[in-house]
């Protein structure tokens, strides 16, 4: 077995600091020619190189952030995650899907999966209306957090479309993904994934972030301004469809707040026929 390249740190420090400030004086091609070195350093991209290298509209659109770059960021920032997120970002799409599950008399439900847990903020909104609750992350640090509040009954550091392939736990009849879809374009894989993994007539809860069509184009989806992607509305209807889901609501939601400005984007109700 190859052994695996140990990277220089140091030497991947310095690409790049020099290629975020050349981002951030706004020299795109400079700057993403910076970020190739940062790759050729690190492979597997902690940084995100590639995520922002797309969002300054260079390079080509990744199907989804690094799996090592989500990991690091979230395990950063597991600890201050929910004041910084709740309070400063005004993020409340758990509440938003409780709030939904209510209004449209669903539930009570057998066996929930929560893909990107986080630190179970979707777990904590809905613990009191599930019988069983699995939840998974990219992130071990913020899977210990969940596991703290004692809310699954299982909990996994894992992938999301990974779990989805080789999962024994289910059939599901509630999947939840919020703040999940920022982090994938390509949505094929994760939604046929779900499907795979639910009860006939089970409910898919999801957020999704997009950008005016203007900007959008005909992009099915693309790397924003602020690393993360934003998806077409056609797009995400397509694909549900495809993978066996009907729209039951797609509602305009402000996602969270970025710089003061709200962050337009979906809340997503659908269910397996």
């Amino acid at each position: 077995m190859a052994k695996k390249k140990k990277i220089d740190e140091k030497a991947l420090a310095a690409a790049y600091n020099e290629a975020l400030a050349l981002e951030k004086a706004g020299a795109f091609e400079k700057a993403a020619a910076a970020y190739q070195k940062v790759l050729a350093l690190d492979p597997e991209d902690h940084g995100g190189a590639a995520v922002r290298v797309a969002s300054m509209g260079l390079g080509e659109t990744p199907p989804k952030a690094p799996d090592a770059y989500v990991e690091t960021l979230f395990d950063q920032h597991a600890e201050a995650f929910e004041s910084i997120l709740v309070d400063q970002l005004e993020y409340c799409v758990p509440l938003m899907v409780r709030e939904r599950i209510d209004a449209l008399k669903l539930g009570p439900f057998k066996k929930l999966l929560d893909l990107g847990c986080g630190t179970g903020l979707t777990g904590g909104a809905l613990r009191d209306i599930t019988g069983e609750m699995v939840g998974l992350d990219l992130s071990e640090n913020m899977v210990e957090i969940a596991h703290e509040k004692d809310l699954y009954e299982t909990l996994y550091v894992a992938e999301a479309a990974d779990f989805l392939e080789d999962n024994e736990d289910g059939p599901f009849d509630i999947v939840t993904a919020t703040d999940v879809l920022p982090y994938v374009g390509f949505l094929e894989e994760l939604f046929f994934g779900v499907a795979d993994n639910m009860e006939k007539g089970g409910l898919f809860f999801f957020s999704s972030e997009t950008l005016p069509a203007e900007i959008l184009g005909d992009r099915d989806f693309m790397v924003g301004p602020h690393q993360r992607f934003a998806h077409a509305e056609g797009y995400v209807r397509k694909v549900l469809e495809s993978a066996g889901f009907e729209v039951i609501e797609m509602s305009d939601i402000t996602v969270r707040l970025e710089d003061g400005a709200p962050i337009a984007g979906h809340l997503v109700v659908a269910k397996l026929k």
